[in-house]
Parts: C-alpha cells; structure tokens; sequence
C-alpha cells in the first residue's frame, strides 16, 4: 500500500500512483526483516523489498565503501566517514533508485520510461533504460550544458530539450506519462526513495553514527536515508536514530529557510544561483516531506555559501576523493556546526558524497603545470 507523507491517504500498489490528490509524494509502508546473507546489498536485504528484484540485469550498484577520514577527522575533531556514492554504475547515487524504479514500471507493464533531470539521474535513467532495453526518455532543461549532453548520447535515449518552466517539468511529466504509457522515474518517486534506503542498510552494517549529513535537492535521497534508518529500528536491528542534516547551498535553500523560519511549507526560492548545480532545486517536491521529518525526529538543516562549497571540495580531493560541488557541501556544514557547537567532539559523522567530480568540471581551476625538456628532467624534479 501507498501512503500520502501528508494527508494519509491510501493508494493501493495495482495502479500507477505517484504523489497523492493533495500535491504531497507518496510512500511505501515501513519494511520490517532480518538481514540474509548475499555479495549484494539486494540480496542481504531483500526482505525489505516490495517486490523480488532480478540481479542479471543490476550494474553493480550499491555497497559502495565506507571511508574513514584521516585529515579531516583530526581537523574537525570527529569521527568522519564518507559514503562514497561516486562508485556507481554511472557515479552518482541515482543509480540504486533507478535500479528499484525500473523493476516498479515492469510490475506495472511499462515497457516505457523517462525522467526529468539535467544531471545525474538523466544518465543513470538513460544507462539502466538501455540496460533493460527499454524505450527511454530524457527530459531536459533548454539551458542544459552540452557536456551533460554528452555523456547521454551513447546510451541511445531519447533526449528532448524543453522550452519553458522548467520548475513545472516534473508535474507535467506525470500527466503526460500516464496519457502516453511511459513511467517517469523522477527525483522522488515512492520506489526511487526505496532504492535510496539502501544507503541506510549499508551504514548500519559497518557503524552506528551520531549524525548523517544529506545534500538535499528535491529531497528523494533525504526521505530514503531516514526510511531506511526508521526500518531498522522497527526491525529492532539498530538502537537508536542518528540525527540527520539537510545540507543545501545558500543560493537555492527554499528547505532551510522554511525550517530555520518555523514555517510548515516551503515557498519556492527566487532567482536561484549556486556552484552547487546538482542541488539547485527551486522548489523540491518533496521539500514539505523532509521538512516534516525534520521537525519530527529533531533533525538540522544548514545552508553554506559557493566559496564555503568550493574550499570543501578542496579539502575532500586532499583526501583523494574528486567529487561534484553538491557534494561537498556536506563537509562545509559539519565545519559550521562545529564551530557553533552543534555536533560534539567525537562525534561519529557519516557525510554522503553524492557524485563524481568528473560530472562538473567547471568549478574545478586548472594546477601548476611545469614543462621541460628531456635533457633537463633531473633539474626539474
């Protein structure tokens, strides 16, 4: 059964449904198992799947690995972890969403389907359609870079560039999906969030944290990492929630003024502009969501400037890790609640790194490069 995160309504699972009559997105009921035993995350915890998912047709997504932080840690002074999403199929966590998205539209006999992205989800949606050998359909912003356009054309989708609001896109997505028979596996679709979850099961395998640092866009990620963490406390697998922080960029972060103002609904943010492109969302359509479970379960929600992003993506590659600015505005937030006090000392922290820097490279200034000859290298050196 789906369940309006706002009203409480009930859909049942037979039809296509996605956000509830009121406007807010739907979900699924909270799974309660016992872990198994598998190589993948899908196998150990099926029991928290709705439906049995077939692994010949998986990328290897998940299980991605859990990395101590040896600098920042000390820095800090926590214990810092970084779930490193850029190890997916096509380096962004979108694809454990996809993967789980997918398997719904074949429950439902689509042999059609598509989302609305100008990023990361529009190359896992393309990659996992041309894995499955479905008709795939990429819906894209007009101003979309032509890099992004790029990394899209091998897999065969087909793209189409949109003239117009692109805020609108998403909903009309929907309503044109559901007259044309293609399933639109957007930012916060009920079974995208479940794929989400996933990330929650893995944390918990290797650390119990204090904290869960999220970048939050549309809120899809948000809402899947505390599903996943709720299921295990119901499965009385874990003891206690952490607390979870909504990090966003100060240039779009219509969720953490609503929250910092005490307001129950988001009002879309105005001329939005921020480094952080992946999380620059005007107007989340999960945003009332997770500002609902943020008040509920007494989470934070923390917005850093581009330069407090770009000095984080700095400190990150110093850890070897190369990822996307939205990424990085994780470490930005755990610096500032720190200073203020916010996140104690020895606190076990695990901030999720989203993307690939290689998704982004204009942020990225080019280092010193020396040049020699042959003859004079030992000189050089």
């Amino acid at each position: 059964m789906l369940k309006c995160t706002s009203c409480g309504k009930e859909y049942p699972l037979r039809k296509p449904c996605q956000r509830c009559e009121c406007g807010e997105p739907l979900e699924l009921e909270l799974f309660k198992g016992v872990p198994g035993i598998g190589r993948s995350i899908w196998e150990r915890f099926s029991q928290f799947y709705p439906f049995e998912l077939d692994l010949e047709y998986s990328l290897g997504e998940g299980d991605t690995p859990l990395t101590k932080a040896k600098r920042l840690s000390k820095e800090l002074g926590v214990r810092l972890y970084f779930k490193n999403e850029t190890l997916n199929p096509t380096w962004s966590f979108k694809d454990r969403g996809t993967f789980i998205g997918i398997h719904r539209a074949l429950e439902l006999g689509f042999d059609k389907i598509g989302t609305v992205s100008t990023g990361n989800m529009a190359a896992s949606v393309a990659a996992y359609g041309a894995r499955f050998g479905l008709e795939t359909f990429i819906l894209v912003s007009s101003s979309i870079a032509e890099e992004k356009l790029k990394t899209l054309a091998p897999y065969g989708a087909r793209v189409i560039k949109v003239h117009g609001n692109y805020g609108e896109l998403y909903y009309k997505s929907l309503e044109l999906g559901q007259k044309k028979g293609i399933y639109f596996i957007n930012s916060d679709d009920p079974f995208r969030v479940e794929g989400y979850k996933s990330i929650s099961f893995e944390i918990a395998e290797e650390i119990a944290p204090d904290y869960v640092v999220i970048p939050t866009s549309s809120g899809g990620l948000f809402r899947g990492i505390v599903k996943g963490f709720l299921e295990l406390k119901e499965s009385e697998l874990i003891d206690n929630l952490p607390t979870f922080v909504a990090v966003q960029a100060k240039g779009c972060s219509p969720l953490c003024r609503a929250f910092n103002e005490g307001k129950q609904k988001i009002e879309r943010f105005e001329n939005p502009h921020t480094i952080a492109h992946a999380i620059e969302n005007p107007y989340p359509p999960s945003g009332n969501a997770v500002l609902r479970l943020l008040k509920e379960l007494k989470g934070l929600c923390v917005a850093v400037s581009d330069d407090e992003i770009l000095k984080a993506q700095r400190e990150l590659a110093r850890e070897g890790l190369f990822i996307q600015p939205a990424s990085a505005t994780g470490i930005a937030a755990l610096r500032k609640l720190r200073e203020e006090g916010k996140i104690k000392a020895g606190a076990r922290v695990v901030s999720i790194l989203t993307g690939s820097g290689l998704k982004f490279l204009d942020a990225v200034k080019e280092g010193k490069v020396r040049e020699c000859r042959i003859e004079e290298l030992g000189e050089c050196l």
